[in-house]
C-alpha cells in the first residue's frame, strides 16, 4: 500500500462520512509525519456499523476476501489484484463512546493524529500503538516502528525490545 492509495482511501471514506483510525504501521508513519518504511498493508479500525459499506466500496474496486486463520465479523483482510491489502478491525461504541465488542481497543487508543503525505489522519495514539505491538515474535518492522515512536514520543523503550 502506498501512500496514495493510503490517502485516497481515507479521504474517500471521510467524503462518505465513514470514520476509520489508522492502526499498524501506517499510523507509525502517520504519527511521525512521514513514510519511514515500505507497508504490505493498511490496517484500520472502524466501526461495526461502517463495515458494510467499506465492503461495498473495496469490492466496486475489485478487492476480495483474503483468507486467514484469524478472520472474523471483527477482523478480516481484503485485498486487490496488484497486492494491496486492507486488514480491518471492527468494534462497536457504547453509548459512553467506549469499544463494547469487537477488537478491543483501550480507552484512549483511538485519539491519535497524525499526517499521511500531508493529509490530517485520524490514527492510534502513541503510547497504546507502542502497546500493540508487544507480546508476540517481533519483525524488523516492529523493532523499526517501536524504537522510532518511542525515541519520538518519550516512550519508554518495553522490555522485549531492550537489547
Amino acid at each position: 500500500m502506498t501512500a496514495e492509495d493510503v490517502v485516497e482511501l481515507y479521504s474517500t471514506l471521510e467524503s462518505q462520512r465513514i470514520s476509520i483510525w489508522i492502526d499498524g504501521g501506517w499510523a507509525v508513519d502517520a504519527l511521525l509525519g512521514q513514510q519511514t518504511r515500505e507497508h504490505s498493508d493498511l490496517d484500520i479500525a472502524i466501526e461495526e456499523r461502517h463495515v458494510s459499506a467499506l465492503r461495498a466500496l473495496l469490492e466496486s474496486r475489485g478487492y476480495h476476501d483474503v483468507p486467514s486463520d484469524d478472520t472474523s465479523r471483527w477482523n478480516f483482510v481484503i485485498g486487490d489484484e496488484h497486492g494491496r491489502q486492507v486488514d480491518v478491525h471492527a468494534f462497536v461504541f457504547d453509548r459512553e463512546g467506549n469499544v463494547a465488542e469487537g477488537i478491543a481497543y483501550p480507552h484512549g487508543s483511538l485519539t491519535g493524529s497524525g499526517t499521511i503525505s500531508g493529509k490530517p489522519v485520524k490514527c492510534i495514539e502513541p503510547g497504546h500503538l507502542v502497546r500493540f505491538h508487544t507480546g508476540y515474535p517481533l519483525r524488523d518492522s516492529d523493532w523499526h516502528d517501536v524504537t522510532a515512536l518511542c525515541d519520538r514520543f518519550g516512550i519508554e523503550l518495553p522490555a522485549e525490545y531492550q537489547r
